[in-house]
């Protein structure tokens, strides 16, 4: 990491202001080439970490742009590197220009996702902030943000360091009863190696458990809309986007083939697909969607059902009440409130997680969907002790190899192994704990994380 590394930060489009990074050892030395700071000698003779006006000029003496910088020394920087950081305005033409001036004065283009790398390997942060940046990057509610910034500022690294300072006594233990058996260390009760046990696979437990709530949280819930010809559920894909996405129309049969939307329902990401209404029809077009519509349904996490509440329940009805029991959850919709009542109980509503009552062309009653979503998928987090939540198959996958190593520990100790016989057991939900933090992993493993990075991160 000799190198010294630079790249833009923001996208390359227009915009008010554009940032450019450049890190590695030399690379403020660098700048004094390029960058003459108003009331300055050079960049080098800058305060740390403190923002200065100044010109930005190429080797010529030409000006690029005016901007502001801030430079900041090893360690005390993002990466733990010397850094340079300059907002300019946002010409993607001005960023090139700059970019190339810094490339012909030797330093190079980063790769995705380096500078963050960098940070990791100079143990500016562990691995688990490291992908929580790019999850905070990605963020598409207020729980994603909130999650990330739990684990960006620690939250996860602590409850595993915990586990970890729990596990590694144990060999520690053995190993100072025979190395130094002159310092008469007492051999641990089988009792107490259990108890510690025990409270590290508790901690791996709620870790474990939040997986499912990390995923919800990062990707999602797919959702399906199902229900009869003309119930409504175009008019409430619209009123739940804000927009007219979906043609409405009192012919039957309007609606032919999947709409797919992304929207914010209860607090929770909804990748939610608009079907086809569920008839019997002859109509090959037609007949392709209620295909589609089933077909959706079947793979999605949360059916909303609807109903017309003007109409009394046919067997279309029941057809699309039976197709939403397929999925975990379903709230059944009474829709068009405004109108005389027909429809008092919805087929199978019994059998559905929520029911609520709407109108999708006043808007009434969509809080009261709001606030069911939100109560469906209530956080577990607080309850387990936690703050954030694991939120990859990679950090998942390493928890529960720590756990099952654990499961097997302690079956034996139970069994009747003597203790020295657990210990590689032990040992293996130590690295496997590690592995969650970066502390024990393969160099190829995180080079195939970083790589999914954005550049200039």
């Amino acid at each position: 990491m000799s190198d010294i590394i630079a790249a833009a930060a923001t996208p390359a489009a227009k915009s008010a202001l554009a940032v450019v990074r450049v890190s590695g050892a030399g690379c403020i030395e660098m700048c004094d080439r390029l960058f003459f700071p108003a009331g300055k000698k050079s960049a080098s003779s800058c305060e740390h970490s403190k923002s200065v006006y100044g010109t930005l000029r190429r080797e010529d003496g030409s000006a690029i742009d005016t901007c502001l910088a801030v430079f900041c020394r090893a360690p005390k920087s993002y990466t733990g590197e010397d850094t340079a950081e300059f907002s300019c305005h946002g010409s993607p033409a001005a960023v090139s220009s700059l970019l190339s001036s810094l490339f012909r004065l030797g330093a190079r283009q980063a790769q995705p996702g380096e500078f963050t790398k960098r940070a990791f390997l100079n143990g500016k942060l562990d691995l688990t902030a490291a992908e929580a940046i790019v999850d905070l990057v990605d963020a598409e509610t207020e729980a994603a943000v909130k999650n990330a910034a739990a684990q960006l500022t620690g939250a996860m690294s602590a409850r595993l360091k915990e586990i970890y300072i729990l596990l590694i006594q144990l060999p520690s233990h053995f190993s100072a009863l025979v190395d130094f058996p002159e310092d008469d260390v007492e051999p641990q009760e089988i009792s107490d190696i259990l108890a510690v046990i025990d409270r590290a696979k508790a901690g791996l437990r709620a870790l474990s458990a939040s997986a499912e709530r990390g995923r919800i949280i990062r990707d999602g819930i797919r959702a399906a809309i199902i229900g009869r010809p003309n119930a409504g559920k175009s008019s409430l894909l619209n009123a739940l986007l804000g927009w007219d996405r979906a043609i409405v129309s009192p012919l039957a049969g309007t609606t032919r083939d999947t709409i797919e939307e992304k929207l914010i329902l209860g607090g929770v990401l909804l990748r939610l697909s608009d079907t086809a209404g569920l008839r019997e029809t002859s109509d090959e077009t037609e007949l392709e969607g209620v295909s589609r519509a089933i077909s959706a349904a079947r793979d999605a996490e949360l059916v909303l059902c609807v109903f017309d509440g003007s109409a009394v329940p046919g067997p279309e009805d029941e057809a699309a009440a039976e197709a939403a029991l397929a999925a975990p959850y379903q709230i059944a919709i009474v829709n068009k409130s405004d109108l005389p009542a027909a429809c008092h109980t919805p087929p199978h509503a019994e059998r559905m997680k929520k029911l609520v009552r709407v109108c999708a062309l006043t808007g009434d009653g969509l809080s009261e969907l709001d606030a069911a979503v939100a109560e469906l998928f209530t956080d577990p987090l607080p309850a387990a002790g936690l703050t954030a939540a694991i939120t990859n198959a990679r950090q998942a996958a390493a928890v529960n190899a720590a756990l099952a190593a654990l499961e097997r520990a302690s079956d034996a100790l139970l069994s009747g192994v003597t203790p020295d016989a657990v210990l590689l057991d032990i040992e293996e939900a130590l690295i496997c704990t590690g592995q969650v933090t970066g502390d024990t992993l393969r160099g190829d493993v995180v080079e195939n994380i970083f790589s999914r990075f954005c550049v200039g991160k």
